[in-house]
C-alpha cells in the first residue's frame, strides 16, 4: 500500500514538473450582443488582464496566449453599460466561451445599478426584482459535494431545501420555500425540459442524480417568486438553463471520470463559415458495479445525452436545435451479508425501467426594437415501475403492483419582445397538445383466508389541448430610481369541467423596485400563480373505467414578496427577503385524505388515485443571503431560510407538511491557491422533518401485501425526525499541457461523518442468516402477519461518499 501511494505521488510529481517545463497559455473567445435587439455589436471592446481587443463585425472577439489563471473580463462599448464576467477560468486545454449582452444606456431596465462611479451586475431584472439568484458553469463545478449536479448545487441558495433523507446525498427533490417537488419549471435556452433527473418520480419531480451536462451551461438563473409572465405551470420555482454555444474556432472537448460514471463532452464548428457549431456529450454510469462492490442488493445503471446546434443565419437570425435524453434501469443483485436495511430495501423498492427525451428548435430574429423567438419542442417520459413479492416474477399472484405510464407532450411558443420609449415589452402565447396512457395493476390486499385478494386494475389512454397567452410591461421612472413592472397570463386546457374558463388560471403579477441610496434598493412583489394538476391525477380511471378527477382544475397559490438588497461593492451582494405563499385547490386523496403536496419524496408515481381538489396551504418565512464573487482568490455563498409550512389534509385543517423543516443553513466557500491548487468547504443544515408514525395493527396485517407500514394519518406529522448537518470537502489540481489540460480532484459528500436522520421503516424480523422470517410459532408467516415479529428500522447511520476522478479537457 505504501510502495501503490508512494507511486502515485512520484506520478504526480513528474506530470507538475514536466507541465512546468513549457510555458502554456490558453484562449478566451465569445460574442457581444444588444441585449434588447441579440443583435451583435461590432467594435466593442473587451479587456483581460490589461490586454484590450475590439469585436469583429459580427461581434466575436477572441483572446490567445493567456496564462492560465482565472480572471475578471469586462465588455464595453459607448452607448452602453459595461458588463463584467468574474472567475473566468482560462486553460491550455478548452478555449472558454463567452456572451455579453450589454444593456443600452437610454434603457436601463433595472439591470444595473450606479455605485460610486463603478457598475455592479445584480441578479435581478425589471420584471423580476427579488427572489433571484445566478449561478455560473465555474461555480457549478467547484461546488463540494455537487459531483458537476446543478440539482444539488442550488441546494447552496436561499429557500432551497431536500427532503428528509436525501440532503445527505440521496435524491435531488427540490423543496422551494416550502412547496412540494412538482411545484418547479425547467428552461434550457427558452425550452421546456420536464424531467431533468434519471429515475424520475412521475407526477412529482426529483431523483437521485441530474441529467444536464454542466459543461454545456453557461449560467443558471433561479427565481423564486415573482416569476415572468411568459412562464406557465410554476407554483414555486423557474430554472432558467442558458447554455454555451459550440465553439467556433476549433473542435475541443473533455472527458470525466468519477467514482460513478464517465461522461465526454465534444463541440466545435461544423462548417468552413464557423456560423453553424454544435455540442454534444454521452454519461454512462457504472453504479451498478460500486453498488455489487459494497454489497448492496440494488443495481442503479443509466445512460443520458445531450446536443446543441446553433445555425447563425445572419446577423439579424439564428436557428437552435437541441435535445436531452436519458435511459434508465433500476435492478437488484444477491447480497453477501444480510442486515434488517439491506432486506427492507431489496423487499420494497421497485424495479424501474424508465426513458426520457426532450427534443426542441427554435428561431430567433432580431426587430427594430427587440426580438422574436418561435420554439417547437416535444417531450416524452415514459415510466414502467414494478414490484414482485420477494422479486420472484415466476408467478403473476407475486405481483405487489405495477405502473406502466408514458405522457408527452408537444408544444408551440412564440413570443416578441420590445423596447420603447423607455417601456420594456413582453407578449406571446403557448399552444400544447398532450397525451397520456397508463397501464395498472396494483394489489390492495392479498387473499387471506376465505377472502380473495383485491385488486385494482385500469387502462387510461386521454389526449386534450393546452392553450395560454400572456403579457409583461414595465418601465423605469424617477430617473430610473423607481421599476415598475406589471404582468397576466391565462390558461386554458380542453380536459378538466372547467378548464375552458380562462378566468380560472388567471394569473397577473405586479412587482417594484426602488433605489434608496447608491447601494440600497427596495422590492417587493405580488403575483398569483396556477398549475394543472399532474398527467398522472388528471388520466386516472376507477373500476368503471371512469375518468374521476376531471373535477381537479388549476392549483393556483398568491405569492407576497418584500426585500432590500444591498450592493455594497460589484463582487458582494446581501439581501433580505420575506415571503408568504397561500394555496388553494391542492388535490387530497381520497383514499388516505392527504394533500398531493405531502407527496413525492420517493420513487415510482404520485397521482394515480382518486383526488378531490379541497387542500389548501400556506407557507411563510424570511431569507437571508450574501455572495461574494471570486477576483482573486476567494469566493463564497451563505443563506439561511427560517419558515412554515403548512398544508391541509381532508379535514381542512392546516397543519405541518412534509417539508416543514424550518431551518435551511447553508454556507459555501472556495479558495484558489498557487500552482492551480483549489479549494471548497460547504456546510449545510436542515431542520427536522416531521413525519407520521405507523398504525401498529393495520401494518402488521398488510405488511406482506404492501412491503410496507401503514402510517397512522390520525397522528399526521406529529413526530419529527432529528436535524441534519454535513460538510462535504473537495480539492482539485489542474496541470496544463501543450494542447491539453488535467484536473484531478477528490469530492467528499459528509467528510465528518454526520449522522443521516432518515424516516423510520417498518418490517418483519428477519433471520440475518437466512434472509426468512422470523415468527412467534416457528412456522412459515401467515398472510395476515399474525404470528410475524414487527421491527421499526430507525437509520441513522453516517453515509461517507469520497469521489476521486479527473477532467482532461483536449
Amino acid at each position: 500500500m505504501m510502495k501503490f501511494s508512494f507511486s502515485i505521488v512520484l506520478a504526480i510529481s513528474f506530470l507538475f514538473n514536466i507541465a512546468n517545463l513549457f510555458a502554456q497559455t490558453g484562449s478566451i473567445g465569445g460574442i457581444v450582443t444588444n441585449s434588447i435587439t441579440k443583435q451583435p455589436l461590432s467594435g466593442a471592446t473587451i479587456t483581460i488582464s490589461g490586454k484590450t481587443i475590439a469585436t469583429d463585425s459580427l461581434g466575436r472577439f477572441r483572446f490567445s496566449g493567456i496564462v492560465p489563471n482565472s480572471y475578471v473580463v469586462v465588455a464595453s462599448f459607448i452607448g452602453f453599460e459595461n458588463s463584467i464576467k468574474y472567475n473566468v477560468p482560462i486553460t491550455s486545454g478548452n478555449e472558454y466561451a463567452l456572451t455579453f449582452e450589454l444593456i443600452p444606456l437610454s434603457n436601463q431596465l433595472g439591470t444595473v445599478i450606479v455605485l460610486s462611479g463603478r457598475k455592479t451586475a445584480r441578479a435581478a431584472t425589471l420584471e423580476t426584482p427579488l427572489s433571484v439568484q445566478r449561478l455560473t458553469s465555474e461555480e457549478i463545478k467547484a461546488n463540494p459535494g455537487g459531483n458537476f449536479d446543478i440539482s444539488r448545487v442550488i441546494n447552496s441558495l436561499p429557500g432551497v431545501g431536500g427532503s428528509a433523507g436525501t440532503v445527505g446525498g440521496f435524491r435531488n427533490d427540490i423543496i422551494i420555500r416550502g412547496g412540494g417537488p412538482s411545484e418547479n419549471v425547467f428552461y434550457l435556452d427558452g425550452i421546456e425540459v420536464p424531467v431533468i433527473n434519471h429515475f424520475a418520480t412521475q407526477g412529482s419531480g426529483g431523483g437521485p442524480t441530474g441529467i444536464l451536462n454542466v459543461s454545456f451551461i453557461e449560467d443558471v438563473k433561479l427565481s423564486t417568486s415573482a416569476f415572468d409572465s411568459r412562464f406557465d405551470n410554476t407554483l414555486s420555482s423557474v430554472f432558467e438553463f442558458k447554455q454555451k454555444t459550440g465553439n467556433t474556432s476549433r473542435t475541443q472537448g473533455n472527458v470525466r471520470l468519477s467514482g460513478t460514471e464517465m461522461a465526454i463532452t465534444l463541440e466545435g464548428p461544423l462548417n468552413k463559415s464557423k456560423n453553424l457549431t454544435y455540442l454534444a456529450s454521452a454519461r454512462r454510469s457504472y453504479l451498478q458495479l460500486l453498488f455489487k462492490a459494497l454489497d448492496l442488493p440494488i443495481r442503479p445503471n443509466y445512460w443520458d445525452f445531450q446536443q446543441k446546434v446553433t445555425y447563425k443565419l445572419d446577423s439579424k437570425s439564428t436557428f437552435t436545435l437541441l435535445g436531452v435524453a436519458a435511459i434508465d434501469e433500476f435492478t437488484f443483485g444477491s447480497i453477501k451479508k444480510f442486515n434488517d436495511d439491506k432486506l427492507y430495501l431489496l423487499n420494497n423498492s421497485p424495479s424501474i425501467r424508465q426513458w426520457s427525451y426532450t427534443v426542441g428548435a427554435s428561431y430567433r430574429r432580431s426587430l427594430k426594437d427587440g426580438y422574436l423567438n418561435i420554439a417547437l419542442s416535444r417531450n416524452t417520459l415514459d415510466n414502467n415501475v414494478e414490484k414482485y413479492d420477494f422479486n420472484d416474477e415466476s408467478s403473476p399472484a407475486n405481483l405487489r403492483y405495477s405502473n406502466d405510464a408514458r405522457e408527452t407532450e408537444n408544444k408551440l411558443r412564440i413570443d416578441v419582445n420590445t423596447t420603447r420609449n423607455g417601456w420594456k415589452m413582453s407578449y406571446g402565447a403557448v399552444a400544447q397538445y398532450v397525451q397520456y396512457n397508463a397501464n395498472n395493476n396494483i394489489r390492495r390486499r392479498a387473499a387471506i383466508g376465505a377472502q380473495p385478494e383485491d385488486r385494482f386494475l385500469y387502462s387510461s389512454d386521454i389526449n386534450f389541448g393546452k392553450m395560454g397567452a400572456f403579457l409583461q410591461a414595465g418601465r423605469k421612472f424617477l430617473d430610473n430610481r423607481l421599476g415598475v413592472s406589471a404582468g397576466i397570463r391565462s390558461d386554458i386546457n380542453t380536459f378538466t369541467i372547467d378548464g375552458t374558463n380562462p378566468i380560472n388560471a388567471i394569473s397577473p403579477r405586479f412587482a417594484l423596485s426602488y433605489v434608496l441610496a447608491d447601494r440600497w434598493t427596495l422590492n417587493a412583489s405580488v403575483g398569483r400563480y396556477a398549475r394543472l394538476p399532474a398527467y398522472t391525477i388528471l388520466g386516472f380511471r376507477d373500476n368503471a373505467d371512469m375518468l374521476v378527477n376531471k373535477q381537479n382544475d388549476y392549483i393556483t397559490n398568491q405569492h407576497f414578496v418584500a426585500g432590500l438588497e444591498f450592493l455594497p461593492k460589484p463582487t458582494t451582494r446581501f439581501t433580505f427577503e420575506a415571503f408568504y405563499k397561500n394555496y388553494k385547490n391542492v388535490p387530497v386523496t381520497v383514499r388516505d385524505g392527504l394533500n398531493i403536496n405531502n407527496l413525492g419524496a420517493d420513487y415510482g408515481v404520485v397521482g394515480n388515485e382518486p383526488v378531490v381538489p379541497i387542500g389548501r396551504g400556506e407557507t411563510f418565512g424570511f431569507e437571508l443571503f450574501a455572495q461574494q464573487k471570486l477576483t482573486k482568490r476567494f469566493f463564497g455563498i451563505m443563506s439561511y431560510t427560517f419558515f412554515y409550512s403548512k398544508f391541509s389534509n381532508a379535514d381542512g385543517k392546516l397543519v405541518a407538511s412534509a417539508w416543514d423543516n424550518r431551518h435551511l443553513l447553508s454556507g459555501t466557500f472556495g479558495y484558489k491557491f498557487n500552482r492551480n491548487w483549489e479549494l471548497g468547504i460547504k456546510y449545510r443544515f436542515q431542520g427536522g422533518a416531521p413525519f407520521t408514525p405507523f398504525n401498529a395493527l393495520a401494518s402488521q396485517q398488510n405488511y406482506l401485501t404492501r412491503g410496507e407500514g401503514v402510517l397512522d394519518y390520525a397522528q399526521f406529522n406529529q413526530q419529527q425526525l432529528a436535524p441534519f448537518s454535513s460538510s462535504d470537502l473537495r480539492i482539485d489540481k489542474k496541470w496544463n499541457f501543450k494542447r491539453t489540460t488535467l484536473d484531478l480532484y477528490l469530492d467528499v459528500t459528509n467528510w465528518l461523518a454526520a449522522k443521516t436522520p432518515e424516516y423510520p421503516k417498518y418490517t418483519f424480523q428477519r433471520d440475518l442468516q437466512t434472509g426468512a422470517f422470523v415468527t412467534t410459532d416457528g412456522g412459515q408467516v401467515k398472510t395476515d402477519g399474525s404470528n410475524a415479529i414487527p421491527l421499526i428500522i430507525t437509520t441513522t447511520d453516517a453515509v461517507v461518499v469520497p469521489t476521486i476522478g479527473f477532467i482532461v479537457e483536449f
